[in-house]
């Protein structure tokens, strides 16, 4: 009859091979022989070996979002929303405007198809100075959002946000989810 692999874990080496020196008594190895035995049980060379690996798999584990994204650049474009995450003015610098469009774009639906109108109304819910338009073109021209020519059909062009834009839309998901609950909220006691 095979056997059903039993898994074991530990939340420390250290600790799990000293009360396994405990139990092995005056027969037990020095803590770092045991050590050193417990990890190549556990397919490392040595110990160092595997705090190196572990240590590895953290930095590896950690988002590339977290290394890559420049929080000055992130908070400039944070200060442009309000503390209901709409964007409050067009923003003179070009970096924090594509921000703003990145975190723009995250609010329209994907794989959808969307008339101007549509497209006009979700981005007025997502501003406080009034110009869908110029959002809409210079969305378009920075490949976030696709038309037809004859203006009609605007969908949301699918890809990766760069991590500054990942950050700033982790940023104001808070907030946006404040104001889809207040309105919620109204809607149900009118």
């Amino acid at each position: 009859m095979p056997k059903t692999p039993l898994p074991l874990r530990a939340d420390d080496l250290t600790t799990f091979a000293r009360r396994l020196s405990q139990q092995l008594g005056k027969a037990s190895p020095s803590h770092l022989t045991l050590m050193n035995m417990l990890a190549r049980a556990a397919g490392y060379e040595n110990i160092q070996h595997m705090r190196a690996a572990h240590a590895a798999a953290q930095r590896l584990d950690r988002t590339a979002d977290e290394r890559l994204a420049d929080p000055r650049t992130v908070e400039r474009a944070i200060h442009q929303f309000d503390a209901a995450g709409r964007l409050r003015q067009w923003p003179s610098k070009r970096s924090v405007q594509t921000l703003a469009l990145w975190a723009l774009w995250a609010t329209l639906p994907s794989k959808r198809s969307l008339h101007e109108r549509e497209v006009s109304a979700m981005l007025c819910a997502e501003h406080l100075f009034d110009d869908p338009a110029t959002l809409r073109r210079t969305m378009i021209s920075c490949g976030l959002l696709t038309r037809r020519p004859d203006g009609s059909d605007y969908r949301r062009h699918e890809q990766e946000p760069p991590a500054e834009a990942k950050a700033l839309i982790r940023a104001l998901g808070p907030r946006r989810r404040t104001r889809s609950e207040a309105v919620a909220l109204e809607r149900t006691n009118a």
